[in-house]
């Protein structure tokens, strides 16, 4: 069976690093971008089996890239949001509403609940 991909999309290089290792760490292989424009590239060229990305991200924000997945007939790719930035709870119900969105945490990221989230989706 071939090793499950997933891209982390983070414009911070040490939360983006740090999320790689705990992909790679579980078991999965691990790609990375830095913004939501090189991120949306990557998707398009081979989608991956799951993503991890920034809400706020340069050059194509996260509400941005959730949408246009779903254009482009990606809605089931799933995808764990992360942000550092106060979300008020009707915003945090709208992007846990998207179709795509498969899990929405707060940084800093739990480690461990992250690492459960990744086994639990790409079983």
């Amino acid at each position: 069976m071939a090793q499950k991909r997933v891209l982390v999309i983070d414009d911070d290089d040490d939360i983006r690093d740090l999320l790689a290792l705990i992909v790679s760490r579980e078991g999965f292989a691990a790609e990375t971008a830095w913004d939501g424009q090189q991120g949306l590239e990557a998707i398009q060229k081979a989608p991956p089996d799951l993503v991890i990305m920034d809400l706020m991200l340069p050059r194509y924000g996260g509400f941005e890239l959730l949408r246009k997945l779903q254009e482009d007939g990606l809605a089931s790719l799933p995808v764990i949001v992360i942000t550092g930035r106060y979300n008020d709870p009707a915003t945090m119900d709208m992007i846990r509403k998207e179709s795509n969105v498969a899990d929405f945490m707060a940084k800093p990221v739990d480690t461990a609940l992250l690492g459960k989230t990744l086994k639990k989706l790409l079983a």
